[in-house]
């Protein structure tokens, strides 16, 4: 059995209603289980950008990518490994301020990995961390073996790629060029 490899893709769309449902529909047929999922607003006007992370092997993710590159709406999708992206992550922590005060470790913790304290009242305290996905869930384990951790979230990977080549531009300035040739 081949081994799994963490993969992103990136995969742009029209912003239109149920294309979302499509692309998971893919995975999901494939039983291949999304790991993050951060949908927003591209650089190009009226298009998105769909960053999906999830274990996989090398032929699944191809066979995943061409299946969703199918899509009508969808624009252009792609692959890649951690070390072709800059990659970020933000994470909130609530902890309970009567033990962050009973422990000034903890606030040495915080500092240490450069979060951010968001609010402070009474009952609790907010940081929060942007970073890469160990960051954050080593600074939640740490403080979690305070028991001081009310809630946690992280939110799904945001990514960029390395390359200085932007694939879904040069995509659309080939179609571009090719409309204006067949018109």
């Amino acid at each position: 059995m081949e081994e799994k490899t963490f993969y992103t893709l990136l995969v742009y769309s029209e912003n239109l209603a149920g294309i979302l449902n499509q692309i998971t529909a893919v995975f999901t047929r494939r039983q291949v289980n999304i790991e993050s999922l951060n949908v927003s607003a591209s650089s190009i006007p009226g298009v998105h950008k769909y960053t999906i992370t999830a274990w996989s092997n090398e032929d699944q993710i191809i066979k995943i990518t061409k299946q969703i590159e199918k899509k009508i709406d969808v624009i252009k999708a792609s692959y890649y490994t951690d070390d072709q992206l800059f990659i970020r992550e933000v994470a909130l922590y609530k902890l309970s301020t009567p033990i962050v005060l009973d422990n000034p470790e903890i606030s040495r913790i915080i500092r240490l990995v450069d979060g951010h304290i968001m609010e402070v009242n009474p009952t609790y305290i907010t940081v929060m961390l942007g970073g890469l996905t160990d960051e954050i869930t080593n600074l939640y384990y740490a403080l979690d073996k305070y028991h001081c951790v009310l809630q946690y979230t992280r939110s799904g990977r945001v990514a960029v790629t390395r390359s200085t080549v932007e694939q879904v531009t040069d995509f659309l300035e080939k179609q571009e060029k090719k409309h204006a040739e067949q018109a």
